[in-house]
């Protein structure tokens, strides 16, 4: 920075987030927030934010040891969807972080130290238009980094 603070072109880049379901992974999005971390020689942080199960919580009191499987269960499952795109990309250093709890909150915060926030949409054939899911709205709307959505299938 220089002295009154404004970031000089000769600082680095913060990081590229990207917000990440691992249930339904799509290949433009991972390529698209690859391709910018490697444009601008910086990281990649990945998070995928996630709830157990609805049936898993009615009515149950507190399960510590349930909650840790499922917390290794989501984290190896998003560690096994990034592995090809490691070996894809060897230049860019990648950071997963698997999360209980909003992956739209988790995306904001993230932002605050982000270069750029990388989420998708899904391609929806409506009469009503595009719509957006309730992570990217939050992003979108919340986000102190510049957001690039990218639409997919």
């Amino acid at each position: 920075m220089d002295p009154v603070g404004i970031r000089s072109a000769a600082a680095p880049f913060r990081p590229v987030v990207l917000g990440l379901d691992v249930e339904s992974p799509d290949e433009e999005l991972i390529e698209f927030a690859f391709a910018a971390a490697a444009r601008r020689s910086t990281s990649l942080r990945v998070f995928h934010g996630w709830n157990p199960p609805p049936y898993y919580a009615y009515g149950l009191s507190v399960d510590l040891e349930l909650h840790g499987e499922l917390a290794r269960s989501e984290t190896t499952a998003l560690r096994e969807v990034m592995s090809p795109w490691r070996k894809k990309f060897p230049e860019v250093e990648v950071v997963e972080e698997s999360s209980y709890g909003s992956p739209g909150n988790h995306l904001v915060d993230a932002s605050r130290e982000a270069s750029l926030v990388v989420v998708g949409r899904r391609i929806r054939r409506s009469a009503l238009g595009a719509h957006i899911g309730p992570v990217t709205h939050a992003v979108l709307h919340h986000s102190t980094a510049p957001v690039a959505v990218v639409p997919h299938n």
